[in-house]
């Protein structure tokens, strides 16, 4: 064991709500048992075997209300693996359930056995025939899809809220659709074919015109239960109308019965009965969609009224005057949505009956808006609106931002709504449609039936298709409570059924929690036609079972999970998954709703659970170690959950006293370390020239077994040289800004065998040439913006370091009249934002005087336009950081490499590489991991240039691409040297 390994029970909770009913048992502490962990492994690769305790835990939960652990989790590569696992299943009478996104909200991404993710190898889109069509894998998000075909002015039809995050394959199997599909733009409705493998193995591609004779040979029974369902359907004309009545409505009860009146084979059904299966019927391995025309020309309001059946009475208008989108939010869900980043302060004082509607107009061209605005104009003209508070227009707009805004308040409405919520309280996500005409009947009917259960919930949907969402909190560790929620969704069944005809689900698809009432929507005749269904194409049961048919009228209740209180930053979470996407280590270890999820599995353990050890054992690497704390998570929550802050906070408590010490002492004596760190690279340097890099591997490779990897680099060849031991002189008279050169580019180079200025000369010289000159203080040594003690949770010594910076850069800028110029996008998002709750109160008053300006945006706004651009590069590759998104500044490193090269590109897949300082050197499988995809299409073809905007994620890109990054600036200073 390495000398200074922290011990797994400094993270140990530091108070324990449990045991909590749900725990998971003591017999699960070894994880996967055997022989099953065995024989998959032999069968698979151990590397595709999840087995630990732990990896159990963090696949258990989604986004449901429900909690079911696996006996093991495979990660399956391709096809071969699926059909494995499918034939090892048939041969042990096992179960196996598909997991991708896990963002689903009725469990249907929740095994009790075999637990297959197809997520992490499963991405990727190719665009066909000038993006009308696109062929799409399973594990490809939404948001990503969309992203590729946008180029060439086309959309998927199925939006869901959770586009961030969900895929598509997630999206077909449970007929997904969202804010704008409503039944002509669905899955359904826009699929153009999928590949499938059944539970017995057999791969169909409904788009093969041999597919049907091939199907015929292969499964002769699965083609004639098909067929034979199809004939008994057509011959009973009451049921055929019964069929076609109940989608005309959004409807995602069951499975698709029009699929036989619709297909004419049995490959034709299967494409039919795929979507909104919800994986009970095979593996949806590739989908090809028909997409749509992207119309760009928009109109958008954000219109409120007093009630929510005022508000439901006024969306059959705006559906005749052509609405593409008429989305509702009552009160609650308003007030909730404050939490959201942009959304007005003041809806948190809207009266508790006002509700809102979000109404959107598309047109190809100006003439279209045009038109559709005379017409909302009419409709608003009739309508009675009310204006609670200042913040609020009731007008039509066509700005952009604006419209952004209403859309990222409307998308947030379950997790901003859940994240308010009572703490330790479990969320339901209910979802149901009724004929468009009788909305606001139901709206008036909802709202008495909660009142009359004791719930007060929040209300939001698709109003132009008369599809309401409904979320419930209750505490489901008390009896009590679960019989209350068991009792409503009893009586909210029989109403959306016998009232209104309507569907239970209208696009969550059927899941745990509705499966026992599938009945009482269908009807005996057209359910037990279901249940035929699935044993013709699984007469094993393999599938995932008790995911949309279950006979137990209880079964919504089985399995209720328990929300244990967690560490404050992380415990408004709902386990949504939106932060998944974005996480570095998505691939490699865990990611942040999975280490939240983790944190709660301790919580529901009682102390000495061997259950709790084996959490503790593997949640220092998998969960601490590799979180790369770049917050981008913090991003993409829609409640700004900082799972990296707290990552940042479980190394802190792993810190023994003398490490600490060590860290502040760093601290105070920084220009000692300075230079010693620029020394130690330049001696780094003369040894790989000589004797290669081979001896300092061996060398740090040694030390970080000795000492601990997290606290020892390991050397890599792509670290670049020293940088010059003096920076470039400069006056002080007449500096249009300060400029800090951060401490990184103080102590490295730039790129080997790249010719020209280094990074703080260039800086000087285009702000010289733009008439803009720079002040360099003598003393910027020895300070730093403090990240390099933030990152690691070295809080004593980010203290000393944050408030030494501060009231430096206070001085030098002569009280903030000058701004402060920083030349590394991580340093400036420090000395902005991270520094500021560790300064003193004095300090802090400071630094809210202080101009903290990127670099990048100092060239882009204050340099360009007074900048001759004198020569320019064919193409250029750029990689924002994850600092600039979080400063916003992606379109400021766009300008300045679009001044600089003909073509800029930013890669699709672009994220966080992970680098983070020295994470990279300490963890150097989380930058490969984390890079991946990036680097993949970077690599796909030739560009002139690599530009980036801070030194060590350039380090991180050269690492992953073998090719040489650098900052946006150098290139700017050749393209405009004279």
């Amino acid at each position: 064991m390495p000398l200074l390994e922290p011990k797994p029970g400094a993270l140990r909770p530091r108070s324990i709500s449990g045991p909590a009913p749900d725990r998971v048992p003591e017999r699960h502490a070894s994880g996967t048992p055997e022989p099953l962990r065995t024989e998959l492994s032999e069968l698979l690769g151990a590397e595709k075997v999840l087995w630990k305790v732990s990896d159990l835990v963090r696949y258990a939960s989604d986004a449901s209300p429900y909690r079911f652990l696996p006996q093991v989790v495979v990660i399956a590569e391709d096809i071969d693996d699926v059909s494995t696992v499918l034939s090892y299943a048939h041969g042990r009478q096992r179960e196996v359930v598909f997991r991708a996104a896990g963002t689903s909200l009725n469990g249907q991404a929740q095994g009790e056995d075999i637990l297959v993710d197809v997520r992490r190898h499963w991405a990727g889109v190719e665009v066909l025939e000038e993006g009308r069509r696109a062929r799409i894998q399973p594990g490809t998000t939404v948001l990503r899809a969309n992203a590729a075909l946008a180029r060439f002015g086309r959309i998927l039809g199925p939006d869901p809220a959770s586009a961030i995050a969900c895929t598509l394959g997630g999206v077909v199997a449970n007929n997904a659709s969202g804010m704008t599909a409503g039944t002509t733009r669905n899955s359904y409705r826009t699929l153009s074919s999928l590949t499938l493998v059944l539970p017995g193995g057999t791969v169909v591609d409904t788009a093969d015109p041999l597919a049907d004779e091939e199907l015929a040979r292969a499964e002769p029974a699965l083609c004639r239960g098909l067929m034979d369902i199809k004939r008994e359907i057509e011959a009973d004309p009451a049921l055929v109308a019964r069929i076609r009545a109940k989608y005309e409505i959004k409807n995602t009860t069951g499975y698709r019965l029009d699929a036989y009146l619709d297909g004419n084979t049995p490959v034709e059904i299967l494409r039919g009965l795929m979507v909104g299966s919800e994986g009970t019927l095979g593996f949806i391995s590739e989908v090809v969609f028909d997409t749509l025309p992207l119309d760009r020309e928009l109109t958008s309001a954000l219109l409120f009224f007093p009630s929510l059946p005022a508000a439901a009475a006024a969306v059959p208008l705006f559906n005749e005057a052509g609405a593409l989108a008429v989305e509702l939010m009552d009160g609650n869900t308003l007030r909730a949505s404050v939490s959201v980043a942009g959304v007005p302060a003041d809806w948190a004082g809207l009266p508790k009956d006002t509700t809102a509607l979000l109404v959107e107009f598309r047109a190809p061209d100006e003439a279209g808006r045009a038109a559709y605005e005379r017409r909302a104009a009419e409709v608003v003209a009739g309508l009675e609106l009310v204006a609670p508070v200042a913040s609020v227009t009731n007008a039509f707009t066509r700005d952009a931002k604006t419209i952004a805004g209403y859309w990222k308040a409307r998308k947030a409405f379950v997790t901003a709504v859940g994240g308010a919520r009572a703490s330790g309280t479990t969320l339901i996500t209910e979802d149901f449609a009724v004929p468009p005409s009788r909305l606001a009947e139901a709206c008036e009917a909802l709202l008495e039936l909660q009142a009359e259960h004791g719930f007060d919930a929040a209300v939001a949907g698709h109003a132009a298709h008369g599809n309401l969402h409904f979320l419930l909190a209750f505490d489901a560790a008390k009896p009590s409570d679960v019989e209350r929620y068991a009792a409503f969704m009893d009586a909210f069944c029989r109403l959306t059924v016998e009232r209104f005809d309507g569907s239970l689900k209208a696009e969550h698809s059927t899941g745990r929690n509705m499966a026992p009432f599938l009945e009482l929507e269908w009807g005996p005749e057209a359910t037990e036609l279901m249940w035929r269904t699935k044993r013709v194409v699984d007469p094993d049961g393999v599938l995932a079972p008790r995911i949309l048919l279950d006979r137990d009228p209880k079964a919504h209740l089985r399995g209720l999970k328990t929300i244990p209180q967690v560490e404050a930053v992380a415990d408004p979470c709902i386990e949504c998954g939106f932060c998944e996407p974005t996480c570095p280590s998505e691939d490699l270890t865990t990611t942040p709703r999975q280490r939240i999820v983790l944190r709660r599995e301790m919580m529901r353990q009682q102390p000495g659970s061997p259950v709790l050890d084996g959490l503790l054992d593997a949640y220092g690497y998998d969960a601490v170690d590799t979180c790369a704390g770049d917050s981008t998570c913090k991003l993409a929550c829609p409640v700004g959950i900082d799972t990296g802050a707290l990552m940042k906070d479980f190394r802190h408590r792993r810190h023994s006293p003398r490490e600490e010490r060590a860290a502040e002492l760093a601290a105070r004596r920084f220009r000692t370390v300075e230079a010693a760190a620029r020394l130690a690279v330049a001696a780094a340097d003369k040894i790989t020239a000589r004797l290669g890099d081979r001896l300092l591997e061996a060398v740090t490779g040694a030390a970080r077994k000795a000492v601990r990897p997290d606290l020892v680099p390991e050397w890599l060849p792509q670290i670049p040289g020293a940088a010059a031991p003096g920076l470039p002189p400069t006056r002080r008279v007449g500096a249009a800004a300060v400029y800090y050169p951060a401490c990184v580019n103080r102590i490295f180079g730039g790129p080997d065998g790249q010719p020209g200025p280094s990074l703080p000369e260039a800086v000087v010289a285009v702000s010289e040439r733009a008439g803009k000159p720079v002040w360099i203080p003598k003393d910027v040594t020895g300070t730093c913006c403090a990240t390099i003690w933030h990152s690691k949770g070295y809080d004593a010594g980010n203290r000393v370091m944050a408030n030494r910076i501060v009231a430096a850069a206070w001085g030098w800028t002569a009280g903030g009249r000058l701004p402060l110029v920083v030349d590394a996008s991580s340093c400036t998002l420090g000395i902005a934002h991270e520094v500021v709750p560790y300064l003193t109160e004095a300090n802090r008053a400071l630094h809210a005087e202080l101009r903290i300006v990127d670099s990048i945006v100092w060239a882009a706004q204050e340099l360009l336009p007074h900048l001759e651009i004198w020569r320019t590069i064919g193409s250029a590759v750029l990689h924002p950081t994850c600092s600039m998104r979080h400063l916003d500044d992606e379109a400021q490193l766009r300008a300045v490499a679009e001044a600089c090269a003909e073509e800029v590109v930013v890669p699709q897949d672009a994220g966080c590489c992970a680098f983070a300082g020295d994470r990279g050197m300490l963890h150097p499988e989380l930058t490969a991991s984390a890079t991946a995809r990036e680097a993949a299409e970077v690599t796909a073809r030739q560009f002139d240039a690599h530009l980036s905007a801070n030194r060590m994620c350039e380090v991180g890109m050269d690492r992953a691409t073998g090719r040489s990054y650098y900052s946006a600036l150098l290139e700017l200073e050749r393209a405009s040297r004279p």
